[in-house]
């Protein structure tokens, strides 16, 4: 449930809420919003639940208790109804802005990842993206770079001043990749590995969050509550395409999933237009179609010759195709009131 608090409650009002329902073996979490400050209740029974708000409301300082019926507590539109908005380094993901992070799938060389990070910047991309550890299909394809490759990364991205998102696969490594990433990212394969989410819900770093191939949208936003429940509420959510029957795209992207989101939960959305159709081809006009449908952001993959990447080269725009997107997606952006 939410306790909405009156507009005349003090600091001291919200320390005796938090302590009475603590009391009572639940979580609290507040949140101070533009227009009222609101405190979640976590892990109330239902049975205990109207006896609850009855006497919360009851205090001067309580303006009204709100049950909220979805799984979801805390990434619910009902626990906060303004969109959150996350900032990375002075980028703002979930504002007006439609933030566009690009980069290769994998970090192969240093010359490489300095020439995309210059290229992307150029282009006005606000993030720089690059796999340093790489889940793959096969065992026997390339892993990634391991901290090598977040080295190489954290260069690029300081020397041409982007911030930098980055996998991180195992809780084991979640301290490692912190120390490097501005941004931790949860795979689509790892959507549903509980303790990492747990892991990553203790950081304070922003946590992107990829939908699982096969996985519901309330199942999505569950994955979400896991970090969320664990104190960490910067978490950006990622459509990066499902599996279903078709075979022609490598996944079916789908962008119903962002305006769904949107009503849904005050999280900001991203769409991955090159995971969620596996063909460069298609990356422009689901770029596109995604900024029209209110993606707060794009996750782009590009390389400076994708013909010789080592990773996921057919879904990877070259430097010149990503700079004419990049003025198309500007044109898009203004045509729904925003910008690029």
């Amino acid at each position: 449930m939410v306790i909405v608090l009156s507009d005349n409650a003090t600091e001291r009002d919200i320390e005796l809420i938090c302590e009475r329902v603590r009391s009572l073996g639940y979580g609290v979490n507040v949140s101070k919003g533009v227009e009222k400050t609101i405190i979640g209740v976590i892990g109330a029974k239902d049975e205990h639940k109207l006896l609850l708000a009855q006497q919360l409301e009851s205090l001067p300082s309580v303006e009204r208790v709100i049950p909220i019926l979805k799984p979801y507590k805390l990434a619910s539109r009902e626990w906060k109804k303004e969109g959150t908005q996350i900032n990375v380094k002075g980028v703002v993901i979930g504002g007006n802005e439609v933030v566009v992070m690009a980069g290769p799938c994998a970090v192969e060389n240093e010359e490489s990842i300095m020439l995309t990070a210059r290229a992307i910047k150029a282009a006005n991309a606000k993030i720089l993206r690059g796999g340093a550890f790489k889940p793959r299909t096969s065992p026997y394809s390339f892993q990634g770079l391991g901290e090598e490759g977040l080295k190489l990364l954290y260069q690029a991205g300081k020397e041409v001043g982007l911030p930098i998102v980055t996998e991180v696969l195992d809780p084991r490594d979640v301290e490692l990749v912190s120390q490097y990433a501005d941004i931790l990212q949860i795979g689509t394969r790892n959507m549903s590995n509980f303790p990492l989410l747990t892991e990553v819900g203790k950081t304070r770093l922003p946590v992107l969050l990829k939908r699982g191939l096969s996985s519901t949208i309330e199942e999505f936003l569950l994955a979400a509550e896991y970090i969320m429940s664990r104190g960490n509420h910067r978490v950006i959510l990622c459509e990066r395409g499902i599996r279903t029957f078709e075979q022609a795209t490598r996944f079916t992207l789908d962008l119903t999933a962002v305006p769904l989101i949107h009503e849904l939960s005050h999280l900001p959305v991203i769409v991955d237009p090159s995971h969620g159709t596996g063909r460069w081809q298609l990356v422009p006009a689901m770029a596109k179609a995604a900024v029209a449908a209110g993606a707060d952001g794009l996750i782009i993959e590009v390389h400076p010759e994708p013909a010789k990447a080592l990773s996921d080269g057919a879904q990877s725009l070259n430097i010149p195709m990503f700079q004419t997107l990049m003025r198309e997606l500007a044109k898009v952006a203004e045509a729904v009131g925003r910008s690029i």
